[in-house]
Parts: C-alpha cells; sequence; structure tokens
C-alpha cells in the first residue's frame, strides 16, 4: 500500500504539473517516467529512481532528435532504437537501462506527438523523473518495514534448516539431511533481498525527514545482516558436513541437541528485529552456547567426524554473535581453547 500510494500521488501530481503549469496537451511521458521510475522494486533508492530517470529521459531526448531530422517511419525508428541501445550500453554497464531507454525511444517513434513543437516529450520526462524523486524524499516508502520483513525472511529460514538438521541427527537420516541442505543451498536470495531493502532504506532515511528516525535501526539491521551473510554462508558447510556424516545412518543426538539450542536462540534474535531490547538477551544466549562448544566436551568418546561437525559451528556462532553487535574478536574469545 505504501508504494501504491507514493506512485499514484507521483504520476497524477506530474501529469497534472505538465497539463496545468507547463501547458502541455496529453503529458502521457510524464506520468509513465514517474509510474516506471518508482515501481515495485525493492530498492527505492533516489540513485537507483535517478537512474531508471536518465535512461528514460535519454532515450526520448534520442528519438526526438532523430525525429527532427527525419519523419517518423519503420526504418526511421529501426535506426533510432538501434541509436538509442548503442549509447545506453556506452552510458551505463546496466542492462536494465538500456531496455528502460529503448522503451521510451519506441513510445516517441511510435506514438504520435501532442501539439506543442519539438522536445515536448522530453520536457515531460524530466518533470515525470523530478517528480518521481522528489516523492522519494516526500512520500516515501516505510524502510524499516522492509528490512525488518526481509530479515525474519532470512532468521526464519536458518531457524527451519537448523530444525531439520536436529531431526536429521536424532532420526540419523541422510536423505532429511540432504532436504535440509538444499534448503540452504536456497537461501542466497534471501541474503540479498535483505542487503537491498537496508542499503534501500538507509539511502531514503538520509534525504527524507520523515523517516530519518528509522537510521538507528536501519543501521543496527546493516551490522545484522552482514553477520548473517557470513551464517548463512557457514550454514550450507555445516549442512553439507552433517550430511556426509550420516552416511552411516547412525543418530547423533547429542549433536541434535546443539542445532536445536542455536535455533532457539535465533529467535530470540529475530525478535531483535523488531524490538532493540532483544538484542542482549539474544547475544547472551549465543554467548552461552558458544562458551561450551567444545567438541570434546560433548562428544568425549565421539569419532573425528562427529567432532568436526561441532567444530563446524564454532565460526557460525561467531558470525550470529557479530550479527548481535558484539565485536569479532570479543566473539572469537567466548569460544572455548581448541
Amino acid at each position: 500500500m505504501p508504494a501504491i500510494l507514493q506512485v499514484t500521488v507521483t504520476a497524477v501530481a506530474a501529469y497534472a504539473f505538465a497539463v496545468y503549469v507547463l501547458g502541455h496537451d496529453e503529458p502521457l511521458i510524464a506520468a509513465i517516467v514517474a509510474i516506471t521510475a518508482l515501481g515495485f522494486v525493492r530498492d527505492a533508492r533516489p540513485i537507483r529512481v535517478l537512474e531508471t530517470v536518465v535512461a528514460m529521459t535519454l532515450g526520448i531526448a534520442l528519438a526526438e532528435v532523430l525525429l527532427l531530422a527525419a519523419s517518423p517511419g519503420l526504418l526511421q525508428y529501426g535506426a533510432a532504437l538501434a541509436l538509442t541501445l548503442a549509447v545506453a550500453r556506452l552510458v551505463s554497464a546496466n542492462a536494465a537501462f538500456a531496455i528502460a531507454a529503448a522503451v521510451q525511444c519506441s513510445l516517441v517513434m511510435l506514438v504520435p506527438a501532442p501539439a506543442g513543437g519539438p522536445f515536448v516529450r522530453t520536457l515531460d520526462a524530466v518533470v515525470g523523473g523530478a517528480f518521481a524523486l522528489a516523492a522519494t524524499a516526500i512520500i516515501p516508502r516505510d524502510p524499516r518495514r522492509t528490512a525488518v520483513r526481509d530479515g525474519r525472511r532470512l532468521i526464519d529460514e536458518h531457524v527451519g534448516v537448523l530444525g531439520e538438521l536436529a531431526d536429521a541427527l536424532r532420526a540419523g537420516r541422510t536423505d532429511a539431511a540432504g532436504r535440509a541442505l538444499s534448503r540452504a543451498r536456497a537461501t542466497q536470495p534471501l541474503v540479498e533481498s535483505w542487503t537491498a531493502s537496508v542499503d534501500s532504506g538507509l539511502a531514503i532515511a538520509r534525504v527524507s525527514p520523515f523517516v530519518r528516525r528509522s537510521r538507528f535501526d536501519l543501521e543496527r539491521l546493516l551490522v545484522m545482516c552482514s553477520g548473517l551473510d557470513l551464517a548463512t554462508r557457514n550454514l550450507r558447510i555445516i549442512a553439507r558436513r552433517i550430511e556426509w556424516v550420516l552416511r552411516d545412518g547412525r543418530p547423533r543426538p547429542e549433536i541434535a541437541d546443539v542445532h536445536a539450542r542455536i535455533a532457539t536462540a535465533l529467535a530470540l534474535l529475530a525478535d531483535s528485529l523488531r524490538d532493540v531490547s532483544a538484542q542482549p538477551v539474544a547475544r547472551q544466549a549465543f554467548s552461552e552456547i558458544a562458551r561450551h562448544l567444545d567438541p570434546a566436551a560433548i562428544l568425549p568418546d565421539g569419532p573425528v567426524g562427529d567432532r568436526n561437525t561441532i567444530t563446524a559451528l564454532r565460526p557460525y556462532l561467531v558470525d550470529l554473535l557479530t550479527a548481535t553487535g558484539l565485536e569479532l574478536d570479543a566473539a572469537r574469545s567466548l569460544l572455548p581453547a581448541d
């Protein structure tokens, strides 16, 4: 709903400005640029909006220049489209930039021009882009809510993978561990989505006075995101090691209990996304697990392979502790000596 409100108000305002202030006849381009620049994309940073505006305005301006030299036609359209794509690719390596420019070039070349003389549509594009940029500060989307939601999804996936690994360890089932491994390998899009939403939220909070108070939470979430990014990579290593160890079909309840305790502590970390007071509680829970994460103590008579599954949890716990804001050296110091 915030995105719908932002896009709707901006498009209507840009169109109305072009009609009633500039006196343009049917300034379709102003509304199109505003809608496309804002869109429903996760990355709503002003720099991303500006890049889209520049791409669309470039395509419109090039097409209007070519229309001054030649009348509309199929061959002229082909030449304009090829030129726009070539120039756009030189300007930016982003493929979406070239496509946005090409779409606007097509509109200008194939749709009859409104009254008002040359470069009216280019001016409409500037109007739509200016309104889109202004909207990121005046009608901002709630950056914190999106970042919290994306963070919750990633942490919930960690909890789910650890729960499946714990069940597989208790039952001694390598097929269950294999499913957990596949689930862990599919977490990268969640990491990327969270990173994008936090970065976008911080960029918006820096320019918009209406959401500036969210900067503290977003900066805290940035630290959490960095720690969880590393933890996610280690989670895949853990799942792969367990899937290999369980090929003998022997249950390992002691190792399962450790994974279950970490999953419980992760639920506290998820709560801290919204409530900063839960962050020290999560840190304390991870710290207690880390202090007792000694393979020799947990598995005094266990084989080397089993002990290595505990050893693999140590860097994972360090990453989770840094996600709570603890310094890296302090997190490492909590682990028992090798």
